[in-house]
């Protein structure tokens, strides 16, 4: 009888922390400051929430760091928190990375790729009432318009199925463009910041100058919170890594390094580039702005800024996408192996070792919700679904510790139980504030729906399947 087919080891410390700073850097950097200088009123304020969410981000890779050296298997939190709390709360965990955390932020990004390359490319479009003709209204949630962009979403849906074939065919090609295209993006960021700061035309008073409206009091801390999701949304991506421990070369050496040395580059990324925009922008001009990288390019390099942003946001979306599909597949993965999800996505392709029927079972999914358009609505909750899970990861730490005593940890938490609490402490104060933030928005008529409940409700929309795949495979 041949032997099952495994996944190969064949992913590296560099490609590693590629995936880690090719997964976080995306469109986030180019759309969330406009947004967020609005929401707090202060550049102080504003750059240390860049700094707080790295900070509390790279405390949480430090605590998955300990775990994925630990519990080097592919399917990462979902493995971790089958170890942690059993079948049930990983299945869960499971089922909101499929339906809702990692597909939507696959087909947000890719959207977003797409319709930068639009810039470039003008990708047709229907009339305006041909695209108003097919209205999906969804109780609670709004209406989707499918037609809408739709020359735009075609072009998205390639990207995402174009790469999916990359990855089906083979880990190392996937792996190599990953590691040419996070190089590109930091390399380009890299010029965009020099050239912005070299430019003479901006003013170092816009560094600690203060908006017309800025925010006081608790309306300053809910603005700092509201602007944490935006940064966290950002950052979000580090835990992609541990998906692929089963394919790491080394993998109780290279998670570790691989997460604090990708965490340490983007937060150094991020802070260089909100800083860059601010050195050309009050943050009244910042907070007012539409694109606001477009328009820092534009008053430090001249009227070619939109151009050069809209080239910057597809070399930056381009490789999130690829670095998330990459990851993203592994957990559903893992679940078909353990059946608790349909048997056939956990196999192995026999010829590439690749993963090949979760990719493209996420591949279709993330493609669906491109068309439909309601990845822009799963795409808000997500953050919040994912910092639920860290939080719960966190918790686990302490329980692994005290379950698994003698169990070899190549790498222990720095800073260690302190850095740990600080960061339960810290998300559990996050995911509180986030809802009860999300239902006085929605008490007040500002939002259409309590997006973190939304969240927890089409998490829990999977007790259900988690019943029928347990009763069937026991």
């Amino acid at each position: 009888m041949p032997a099952t087919p495994t996944l190969r080891h064949t992913i590296g410390f560099r490609a590693a922390t590629c995936v880690v700073v090719g997964s976080i850097i995306g469109s986030g950097i180019f759309m969330k400051p406009a947004t967020m200088a609005l929401q707090v009123g202060w550049p102080h304020w504003l750059a240390l929430v860049w700094v707080i969410a790295g900070i509390f981000s790279l405390f949480g890779a430090l605590i998955f760091a300990e775990i994925g050296a630990m519990l080097p298997q592919t399917g990462g939190i979902y493995v971790y928190f089958r170890f942690m709390f059993g079948d049930f709360v990983a299945f869960l965990y499971g089922w909101a990375a499929f339906a809702v955390i990692n597909t939507a932020s696959v087909s947000a990004i890719s959207f977003v790729c797409a319709q930068y390359a639009d810039y470039f490319l003008q990708l047709p479009r229907l009339p305006a009432a041909t695209e108003q003709s097919w209205v999906i209204h969804i109780p609670y949630l709004g209406s989707l318009y499918p037609l809408q962009q739709l020359g735009v979403k075609a072009l998205a849906i390639v990207l995402v199925l174009g790469l999916t074939l990359l990855n089906y065919l083979s880990l190392k090609a996937s792996s190599a463009l990953q590691v040419l295209s996070t190089f590109v993006k930091v390399a380009v960021i890299g010029i965009l910041v020099f050239g912005i700061f070299c430019s003479g035309r901006g003013d170092a008073a816009n560094f600690i100058t203060p908006g017309a409206h800025a925010k006081e009091g608790w309306s300053l801390m809910g603005g700092i919170i509201t602007a944490l999701t935006g940064a966290f949304m950002a950052y979000d991506g580090w835990i992609n890594v541990t998906f692929i421990a089963g394919e790491i070369r080394s993998p109780q050496r290279i998670i570790p390094r691989s997460l604090v040395t990708g965490l340490f580059v983007c937060i150094a990324v991020y802070l260089l580039v909100n800083q860059a925009y601010l050195y050309v922008l009050p943050i009244d001009a910042m907070a007012g702005a539409q694109l606001v990288a477009a328009d820092a390019i534009a008053i430090a390099l001249g009227g070619t800024g939109s151009a050069i942003i809209a080239a910057l946001i597809v070399i930056c979306t381009f490789g999130a996408v690829n670095g998330n599909t990459m990851a993203i597949s592994r957990v559903t993965y893992a679940m078909g192996n353990d059946r608790l999800f349909f048997p056939w996505t956990g196999r192995t392709h026999p010829r590439f070792q690749t993963p090949g029927n979760a990719l493209w079972l996420h591949g279709i999914w993330s493609s669906i919700l491109i068309f439909s358009g309601s990845f822009d609505m799963l795409a808000d909750m997500f953050t919040f679904v994912a910092w639920v899970a860290y939080l719960l990861g966190a918790v686990g730490l302490f329980i692994l510790r005290r379950k698994l005593p003698d169990h070899p940890r190549p790498y222990k938490t720095w800073g260690y139980p302190l850095v740990p609490l600080l960061f339960i402490a810290f998300a559990a104060f996050y995911v509180v504030s986030t809802v009860w933030n999300d239902i006085s928005l929605y008490i007040a008529g500002k939002t259409a729906v309590i997006n973190s409940l939304l969240g927890l409700l089409i998490t829990a929309l999977g007790i259900p399947l988690y019943l029928y795949f347990r009763k069937k495979h026991l």
